[in-house]
C-alpha cells in the first residue's frame, strides 16, 4: 500500500493502515507448528482489530460527552436558568399584591390562647392584647434611630430587601436549617403586619415581593412606624407605646436614648432579655446588644461620641405588671408552657426566639398541659401549710425575703404534674420553679457518686469507689490529686470532723470533705459531663473542685429532671409540661420526655439505694422518714443547704413520683440574693427543714403507699449481709421491719446504712432492715476494710 492509500485508509477508519505483507514471504512457523493464516475473526489479527474497535468506541463515547458539555451549551443553560428565574420572579411580582387594609387589619389582630389541665378542664384564657398605635412624630428621633441601629443600618438607603440575607434565608429554609437573620426592617414589618411567622419558601418569597412593593408605596418613616408599632416586646406588649409603659412606666415620647436602645435590643429575644426574669447569661447578652446599638448610632452619625461616652449603664426597667388571668400559679404554668412550645417551634420550623414568641403569644392556641389539677392543688396546699403560714414578715424582716419553688415529675413519663412558682404571679413575676440562679448545694452530691460509679473511678489509693468505700471526713481536709494538694479544703457543716467514714455515711451526713475529694478522684470533667447528661445546664460551668459543693446555678425543674433520671434507672427524663398544642387545624408534635439511657442502670440504682439512707438515717430523717403522713412509701432523696444560707433544698422521690423543692433568699425590693438566717424563727434554714417538710406534706398525700423500688445493684444499702449473726449476739429490741422478709435485697433498698462508729451511735426509733454494724467482736463488717476507730486494724 502506498502512502496515498494509507492516508485514505486513515481517513476511512481513523487508524493507521497496516503495511501490506509481501506475497512472496512464507507464513511464519514456530516450534509448535505453523501459524494459522485466515480471516481477521479467525486469527490474532482479528483480536487486535477488536481491541482497536473497542478503543475507538471509548474515544467515541468521550467525544459524545465533550460534544454534550461544550462551553456554549453550559453558558446557554446558565443564561436560560437565569432568564427563567427572572421571568418567574417578574410573574410572582405581578401576581402578589400588597394585602389591603382589611386583610392587614385581620392579620394584625391577636386571639386569646386557651390553656387546659391534663383532664381537659380550662386553666386560663390569656390574650388581652396590650397595644396602642402612636404616630412616629411622638417618638424622639434618636429613639427611632436606636431601632435602625439595632436591626438595619442601611434602612434609609436600601430598597426594602437585603438580597444576600434573603438568598441565604431562602437557601436555609429550603435545606431545613431555619431562620438565619438578614431581614430588613421593611421585611420584618411586612412579616409582622401582613404575613405569618412560619418559615417556608413560599412565605419568604411573598415577603420579599411585598417588601419591594411596600418600599415603593410607603415612606421610610411610615415603614419604621409600622415596624415599631407592630413588634412584640414581651410582657404582653405590642408596639413601642405599650413597651414604654410596660418597662419604664412612661409614654413613648418620654423615652430616653438609653431606654430606647434597651427596647430595640429587646426585640431579638423578649423573654430572654427581660431584665426582671433574665438569667445572668441573658443579662450579659442584652447588655452587649445595648452597647452594640449605641455604638452603631455613633458609627452612623446619629449620636455624638461624647454623649455615648456618658451612657455607661443600661437603664434597668421597672418590675412587670402581670397580665390579667394569670393570678396565683396560673402565670407560672402558662409561662413554662409558652416557653416549651416556643422551643418546639424553633426546632421544628427554624424560628428565632423572637419569631417563636410572636407566633405563640395571643395567637389563638389551645394548649393542654400535663399538670394534674388535684396534685397541683395539693402542692399549693403543702407550701401554704408548711411555709407561708409560718412566716411572719411583721415579726421577722427576713421572712418577707423567703421564696419557694417546686416541680413534681412522673419519672416514667416525664410529665410535669404540678409546679409551684411563687406566692403569686401578680406579686412575684419570676418563677422560682424555673429560675437557675441559686446554688443546688449538696443536692449535687448524688451526681458526683453517679459519675464515680459510671466511670468505675478509684480513690487515690486505687480502691474502687462504692457505697462502702472509706474516705477521710475531716473538715477542711486539703483535697489531693496524685499526692499533690489542689488548693481546695472545704469545711463541713458546723466545721464537724467525722474521721474515716464510708461514702454511704458521708451521703447521709452530707460531708463536704468526702465529696470534694471524690470529685477529684473521678475527674471533674467526667463529673460535669455526667451532670450535663443527667439534665443540668453545665455549658458555662467550669470543671473545678469547688463545683463539688454545688456552686453552679440550678433550678427545681433541672434538679427534678436529674433525680427523675436516677429514679428511671438511668434513662434520661426531660420534664415536659406540654401535652398537646393546637392552632386552628394544625398540631405541634410534642417530643417524648423520655430519652436515651445516659448512665447505666447499676449506677443509677446504686445511687437510689444510697439515697434511701439520707432519708432513713440522715439529714432528712426527722422531716421525711418520721413524718406522720408517711404510710409505707419508700423514699430516696437528698437535702442541700448553701454555705451562706441563701438556698435550701430537698429533692427526693418515691418509685412513682419525683419532686424538687427549693427555698431561696431574695430581697423583696432589689431581688438580690440574701441570707435566710432566722427565717421562720430558726437560726438556720436548711434542706431538712422547710423544703423537706413541704416535700413530705405533698408527696405522702399523692403517692402510692405500697410502691417499692426495683433496683439492680450489687452495693450500697441494698446489699445482703455477708455474715450470719451467732447465737451469742445480743438480741435486738428494734421494731419489726415493714419490708417483706422474703424480698430479694437487690430489689429493694434498705432503709438505713450501718454507722461507722458503734460506740457513738445514737439509738434509732425508726424500723430498720439494715445490715448489722458489728460482729460479736465489735469490728465493722459489710465491706468496710478499715475500723474507723482503729484505722490500722484490717477487717
Amino acid at each position: 500500500m502506498g502512502r496515498a492509500e494509507e492516508r485514505r485508509a486513515r481517513g476511512r477508519s481513523g487508524h493507521r493502515a497496516a503495511p501490506r505483507r509481501s506475497s512472496g514471504v512464507p507464513p511464519h512457523t514456530g516450534d509448535d507448528g505453523p501459524t494459522v493464516v485466515g480471516t481477521p475473526s479467525e486469527s490474532g489479527g482479528g483480536r487486535a482489530a477488536a481491541r482497536r474497535a473497542a478503543k475507538g468506541a471509548g474515544r467515541d463515547g468521550k467525544g459524545r460527552i465533550r460534544r454534550l458539555f461544550t462551553w456554549k451549551k453550559i453558558l446557554g443553560t446558565f443564561l436560560g436558568t437565569c432568564l427563567l428565574a427572572i421571568g418567574s420572579f417578574i410573574a410572582l411580582y405581578l401576581y402578589v399584591d400588597v394585602p389591603g387594609d382589611n386583610a392587614a387589619a385581620q392579620a394584625a389582630q391577636r386571639q386569646s390562647n386557651v390553656y387546659k389541665y391534663s383532664d381537659g378542664s380550662v386553666l386560663a384564657r390569656a390574650g388581652d392584647v396590650n397595644r396602642e398605635i402612636v404616630d412616629l412624630s411622638k417618638v424622639p428621633k434618636k429613639v427611632q434611630y436606636t431601632f435602625v441601629a439595632a436591626e438595619n443600618k442601611s434602612f434609609y438607603n436600601d430598597h426594602g430587601i437585603d438580597l444576600k440575607g434573603t438568598a441565604r434565608g431562602l437557601l436555609n429554609t429550603a435545606m431545613g436549617k431555619g431562620a438565619q437573620g438578614g431581614s430588613t426592617i421593611t421585611q420584618q414589618y411586612v412579616k409582622n403586619y401582613y404575613l405569618s411567622q412560619e418559615q417556608t419558601v413560599s412565605r419568604k418569597l411573598k415577603e420579599m415581593v411585598i417588601s419591594l412593593k411596600v418600599d415603593r408605596q410607603m415612606t421610610k418613616d411610615d415603614i419604621l412606624a409600622g415596624y415599631i408599632n407592630t413588634s412584640y416586646y414581651g410582657r404582653g406588649a405590642y408596639g413601642i407605646q405599650a413597651a414604654a409603659q410596660a418597662y419604664y412606666r412612661v409614654d413613648a415620647e418620654k423615652l430616653t436614648v438609653e431606654q430606647g436602645a434597651y427596647l430595640a435590643a429587646l426585640l431579638q429575644a423578649p423573654s430572654q432579655y427581660d431584665w426582671s426574669s433574665a438569667s445572668d447569661t441573658g443579662k450579659k447578652l442584652v447588655t452587649n446588644r445595648w452597647n452594640y446599638v449605641l455604638d452603631n448610632m455613633v458609627e452612623e452619625g446619629w449620636l455624638k461620641r461624647s454623649e455615648r461616652q456618658e451612657m455607661t449603664k443600661l437603664p434597668v426597667p421597672r418590675e412587670p405588671k402581670p397580665a390579667a388571668g394569670r393570678e396565683g400559679q396560673k402565670g407560672y404554668l402558662i409561662e413554662l408552657a409558652n416557653r416549651q412550645l416556643e422551643d418546639q417551634l424553633m426546632e421544628q420550623q427554624g424560628l428565632t426566639r423572637s419569631q417563636a414568641e410572636a407566633a405563640v403569644v395571643d395567637q389563638g392556641w389551645t394548649i393542654t398541659l400535663n399538670v394534674d389539677k388535684k396534685r397541683q392543688a395539693a402542692l399549693e396546699k403543702a407550701v401554704k401549710a408548711e411555709l407561708t403560714s409560718r412566716l411572719d414578715p411583721k415579726k421577722r424582716k427576713v421572712d418577707k425575703n423567703i421564696q419557694a419553688g417546686a416541680v413534681s415529675v412522673d419519672p416514667k413519663t416525664g410529665k410535669i404534674v404540678a409546679l409551684y412558682g411563687g406566692e403569686d404571679y401578680f406579686k412575684h413575676y419570676t418563677s422560682n420553679a424555673t429560675r437557675a440562679d441559686y446554688q443546688p448545694a449538696s443536692t449535687f452530691k448524688p451526681v458526683i457518686l453517679a459519675a464515680a460509679l459510671e466511670n468505675a473511678a478509684q480513690t487515690q489509693d486505687g480502691d474502687p469507689i462504692t457505697a462502702d468505700t472509706v474516705y477521710d471526713g475531716t473538715s477542711k481536709r486539703p483535697v489531693v490529686d496524685g499526692g499533690a494538694k489542689v488548693g481546695f479544703a472545704p469545711e463541713n457543716e458546723d466545721d464537724q470532723d467525722y474521721g474515716d467514714i464510708t461514702v454511704q455515711t458521708a451521703m447521709n451526713k452530707s460531708v463536704n470533705s468526702v465529696f470534694a475529694q471524690m470529685g477529684v478522684d473521678v475527674g471533674m470533667k467526667d463529673v460535669m459531663a455526667v451532670a450535663g447528661a443527667l439534665g443540668m445546664d453545665t455549658e458555662d460551668a467550669q470543671a473545678v473542685p469547688a463545683q463539688t459543693l454545688g456552686t453552679m446555678g440550678a433550678s427545681p425543674l433541672q434538679m427534678a429532671g436529674v433525680y427523675a433520671t436516677l429514679d428511671n434507672h438511668g434513662v434520661k427524663v426531660t420534664p415536659g409540661i406540654l401535652k398537646e398544642a393546637e392552632h386552628n387545624t394544625r398540631k405541634v408534635e410534642i417530643p417524648d420526655p423520655i430519652g436515651e439511657r445516659v448512665i447505666s442502670r447499676r449506677a443509677a440504682d446504686t445511687v437510689t439505694s444510697v439515697l434511701t439512707g439520707v432519708v432513713d438515717d440522715g439529714t432528712a430523717r426527722q422531716a421525711v422518714a418520721n413524718n406522720p403522713k408517711r404510710s409505707g412509701q419508700k423514699v430516696a432523696g437528698k437535702t442541700g443547704t448553701s454555705d451562706d444560707n441563701k438556698s435550701a433544698w430537698f429533692t427526693g422521690y418515691t418509685p412513682d413520683l419525683v419532686t424538687s423543692v427549693g427555698l431561696f433568699g431574695e430581697d423583696a425590693k432589689t431581688h438580690a440574693q440574701t441570707k435566710m438566717y432566722g427565717a421562720g424563727g430558726f437560726d438556720r434554714v436548711n434542706g431538712g427543714g422547710f423544703p423537706a417538710k413541704i416535700w413530705a406534706s405533698y408527696m405522702f398525700g399523692v403517692t402510692k403507699p405500697d410502691a417499692r423500688f426495683s433496683l439492680q445493684t450489687d452495693q450500697g444499702a441494698g446489699v445482703r449481709p455477708t455474715w450470719t449473726p451467732t447465737p451469742s449476739q445480743t438480741p435486738t429490741t428494734e421494731e419489726p421491719t415493714d419490708e417483706p422478709t422474703t424480698e430479694e435485697p437487690s430489689d429493694e433498698p434498705t432503709t438505713q446504712e450501718p454507722t461507722d462508729d458503734p460506740t457513738t451511735q445514737e439509738p434509732t426509733d425508726e424500723p430498720t432492715t439494715q445490715k448489722p454494724t458489728t460482729d460479736p467482736t465489735g469490728r465493722p463488717t459489710g465491706g468496710i476494710t478499715l475500723d474507723p476507730v482503729k484505722p490500722d486494724d484490717e477487717d
